[in-house]
């Protein structure tokens, strides 16, 4: 597309769907995690880009290949059940550590939200796979 209001609108809401998106991974949709929303909605945001200032920019705004964030999510989320092999737990059970940070204080990480940063990531690719896909569609490219 080739619009002046949408390219400027699309700069600015670019970097407000991302925060957002990081956020709804943080948090979750209905609590725990929210990985696949949450990527979904990083997806989105890139695909607005796209739409406004062409797939090139897109693609330099992610700065990696989206069938990358694919198999870097997926071996991530992947790996977030070895902890509890390691620890005579079933696969995938959950793990967790709560150090202590000087400002925050008592901070829990466990292996659900290393689940989630795969889930997300995988989101992300995969989603982005096939909307630059058919955006790059012979025939159908823009200037």
């Amino acid at each position: 597309m080739n619009s002046v209001i949408l390219r400027i609108a699309a700069r600015h809401l670019t970097l407000m769907l991302l925060l957002a998106s990081v956020i709804l991974l943080l948090r979750g949709h209905n609590a725990p995690g929210g990985g696949f929303i949450g990527g979904l909605l990083a997806a989105s945001a890139v695909a607005l880009r796209a739409m406004a200032c062409g797939v090139d920019d897109a693609r330099r705004l992610l700065r990696f290949d989206p069938r990358t964030l694919i198999n870097g999510g997926l071996l991530v989320a992947l790996s977030s059940g070895l902890p509890a092999l390691f620890s005579d737990q079933p696969f995938m059970t959950g793990m967790w550590i709560v150090p202590e940070l000087p400002l925050i204080g008592a901070l829990p990480l466990g292996t659900p939200l290393w689940f989630d940063l795969g889930v997300y990531f995988a989101v992300i690719g995969f989603t982005l796979t096939i909307f630059f896909t058919l955006a790059e569609a012979p025939g159908e490219k823009q200037t």
